[in-house]
């Protein structure tokens, strides 16, 4: 499980890393290439299928580290690891006569 999860952190950081090198800092970006706002999917639809993306991206990198970080094993106490170690000390014989 560990795996899968870290798998959907993993392509959905290389997936941000695209989607914010599409988007251009001065407002062009991807959304500049395709012509007219008038079209289909136009500029401003562009832009903001981009930015949902981006967050989205970044909502599910936050949501899963936090499952994988809940989901590891809680170290045990030091208390617990003494209480675990059953072995008496070995006494020297006494040596009274």
């Amino acid at each position: 499980m560990d795996i899968i999860l870290s798998t959907i952190v993993l392509l959905s950081s290389i997936l941000l890393i695209l989607v914010v090198y599409v988007q251009n800092p001065k407002g062009g970006g991807l959304s500049s290439d395709f012509g007219s706002p008038g079209q289909l999917g136009g500029v401003k639809k562009t832009n903001e299928f981009i930015d949902r993306l981006t967050w989205s991206l970044a909502g599910i990198i936050v949501l899963v580290s936090i499952l994988i970080t809940v989901r590891q094993p809680k170290p045990q106490k030091k208390e617990d690891t003494q209480k675990q170690q059953t072995e008496q000390p070995v006494q020297a014989p006494s040596t009274t006569k």
